[in-house]
């Protein structure tokens, strides 16, 4: 896993821009701790930061197709899953090979197949390729959008980086920050493309960017369709088990030691048993994988629940881990920890942004860190309730009959920093608006019920915005730490077979996640197959919720805070006992505390 950055411009000289090359490579330094290079032609920059995990001598980069007056050069970030197969077929067809790196595969496929490259590969992915015979350069991003990337345009072409704030070391970019970024921000629902950032956009999951001289275009290359299931249930759950035991022996390649990230619940426990079985058929029967879980001081001691958690996770992990035969480690996080400053306003550095989930977002840095000790890479069940249908809102009446997206009937405005009504920023318009175009986006089939109908909608939703701010989550807190995170569930072949799988089949036993319970049977303890959806902890001490108040009081006597955010509304909150503040109120203090760190470290400009 790595950090891309560079720039095009057909209006100016970059090999006169080295030392700006250097600094924008150099900002993403905690996603790539291992190595670092530039590469400087006449119209094109390209830089990296590695993270060695496969091929670690072979794999440097930029990568150019050969030393002397290089054609193509690539900066590449993630895994390419099947790359031995594609070796292979590169090599019949006639390529020579120098090392044995994934990096040096996409390279050779560009060369092959231009930009239908991205439909050759499986896995998480985001490269940029300048082509220099045909002077343009190619920006891909992976189906799911596991791997992030970002560009702005500039002056004869645009620049582009895995992160924003690389973005920023360029003369041409600055933080800027308007109303549309605001509600982009504020609303919660996820677009792809836009940003908080005036003028910096995302490349789209599963889709592509070329620029030229004729200028810029985009395309999709990949997306969810609807089509025909014609399986029965037992047909379907042995697909489904089919595709997961694929999906996750595949993603366990490296030369580096790795880990999986097991909560005690379903989807984290049936992925970590396909790797355990993996691993001892690889390496023997004595192979251990290992596995990690969070707790909180508190909770460990006396748990305390709220809508979104209804029980302890640490039996669970640690029952889990016993019966698939992990080397489990909980780490447990002292919830003053998660007050500290400094990791907080490395947590908001990490998302460039200033929206997140406060005390969950830190005690995932927090986590990271401690793995990152052990570990390299990571596994994660991340994605398995977007694909199975595990939230809430797709059992909930009313979620499905809301007009708008679900899961702002959990967080909504209760969780949303309340932003100041003289700002007149039309946040519920946009929403409105912004769901019937979400709903135009959703494929159906002829002859639906109006009950499939609506899951459908519901499911794409889920997986094309919801699941994106939490793979961005997990993406950044991680990548901050020098870890990465692998997402099996997020397999397009099995994304795509699960969305055309009718919501009948996945709720078959009247339940969350029917389908996967199913086929995880035998591969977990009962007790975790059958236990309700938990989300991700959190920590209940009344210590954590005063430090919280005492810190959203200080943010509010900033005058940037005060311009931005509504005090009559988030008074309250301050004025709750801590023992008594409750979870969505206590997000609201959570996106106060980094409001004012975003706005200290990045210093925008606000064009409101």
């Amino acid at each position: 896993m790595c950090g891309i950055t560079g720039w095009v411009s057909f209006h100016s000289d970059a090999r006169t821009q080295t030392p700006v090359i250097e600094a924008m490579t150099a900002t993403l330094a905690p996603r790539g701790p291992d190595a670092g290079g530039v590469w400087v032609g006449e119209r094109a920059a390209i830089g990296h930061r590695r993270l060695a995990v496969i091929d670690l001598e072979g794999g440097v980069q930029p990568m150019a197709d050969r030393p002397d007056e290089p054609a193509i050069v690539l900066s590449y970030s993630g895994e390419v899953y099947n790359h031995h197969r594609l070796r292979a077929e590169l090599r019949d067809r006639g390529h020579v090979f120098r090392t044995r790196s994934d990096t040096e595969v996409v390279l050779r496929a560009y060369a092959e197949w231009g930009e239908a490259v991205a439909e050759h590969l499986d896995g998480m992915f985001a490269f940029a390729v300048w082509d220099e015979r045909e002077q343009r350069l190619l920006l891909v991003r992976d189906r799911l959008g596991v791997k992030p990337l970002y560009w702005a345009a500039a002056d004869g072409g645009l620049v582009f980086a895995s992160e924003p704030k690389a973005l920023f070391a360029h003369p041409e970019i600055r933080p800027r920050v308007d109303a549309d970024g605001l509600r982009e921000a504020y609303s919660l629902l996820f677009n792809t493309g836009p940003t908080v950032w005036s003028g910096v956009r995302e490349v789209e999951p599963g889709g592509l960017l070329v620029l030229d001289r004729d200028g810029i275009r985009e395309r999709r290359y990949w997306q969810l369709e609807a089509a025909p299931h014609t399986d029965d249930r037992d047909t379907t759950v042995e697909r489904i088990r089919e595709l997961v035991g694929a999906a996750a022996p595949s993603q366990l390649e490296a030369d580096v030691p790795l880990c999986s990230l097991l909560s005690g619940g379903i989807d984290s426990t049936v992925l970590t048993a396909l790797l355990a079985d993996e691993l001892r058929s690889r390496e023997g029967r004595e192979a251990r994988m290992r596995s990690y879980a969070v707790d909180y001081s508190d909770q460990a001691v006396a748990f305390t629940g709220d809508v979104l958690r209804t029980g302890h996770d640490t039996p669970y992990a640690i029952e889990a881990g016993a019966f698939i035969g992990t080397d489990h480690s909980t780490v447990v996080l002292d919830p003053h920890d998660l007050l500290d400053l400094e990791h907080r306003r490395a947590v908001v550095v990490a998302r460039d942004s200033p929206i997140g989930v406060g005390d969950m977002d830190t005690s995932l840095y927090l986590l990271f860190g401690e793995i990152r000790q052990h570990s390299t890479v990571a596994l994660s069940g991340e994605a398995a309730d977007e694909v199975f249908g595990g939230y809430p809102w797709f059992h909930s009446p009313r979620a499905l009959s809301a007009g708008t997206f679900p899961w702002l009937l959990v967080t909504g405005d209760e969780a949303a920093m309340p932003l100041n009504p003289e700002l007149d920023l039309r946040i519920p318009e946009f929403r409105d608006d912004t769901y019937r175009t979400a709903l135009a986006a959703v494929p159906h089939l002829d002859g639906e019920t109006p009950a499939e109908h609506r899951q459908r909608e519901l499911q794409h939703l889920s997986l094309t915005r919801w699941l994106r701010q939490l793979l961005h989550r997990k993406d950044r807190l991680s990548m901050a730490q020098g870890l990465e995170v692998r997402v099996p569930y997020c397999d397009h072949r099995l994304v795509e077979y699960a969305f055309t799988t009718p919501w009948a089949l996945k709720s078959h036993d009247g339940r969350e996640k029917s389908l996967l319970r199913a086929a995880g049977a035998g591969l977990a303890p009962d007790s975790v197959l059958h236990r309700p959806k938990n989300h991700y902890p959190a920590t209940h001490h009344p210590d954590y919720n005063r430090g919280l108040q005492q810190m959203a009081r200080e943010a509010l006597a900033t005058e940037q805070v005060r311009a931005l955010a509504d005090e009559t509304r988030i008074k309250p909150c301050l004025d709750t006992a801590p023992e008594r503040l409750e979870w969505g109120h206590r997000l609201r203090l959570e996106r106060v505390v980094d409001l004012a760190l975003w706005l200290d470290h990045y210093r925008p400009e606000l064009a409101l």
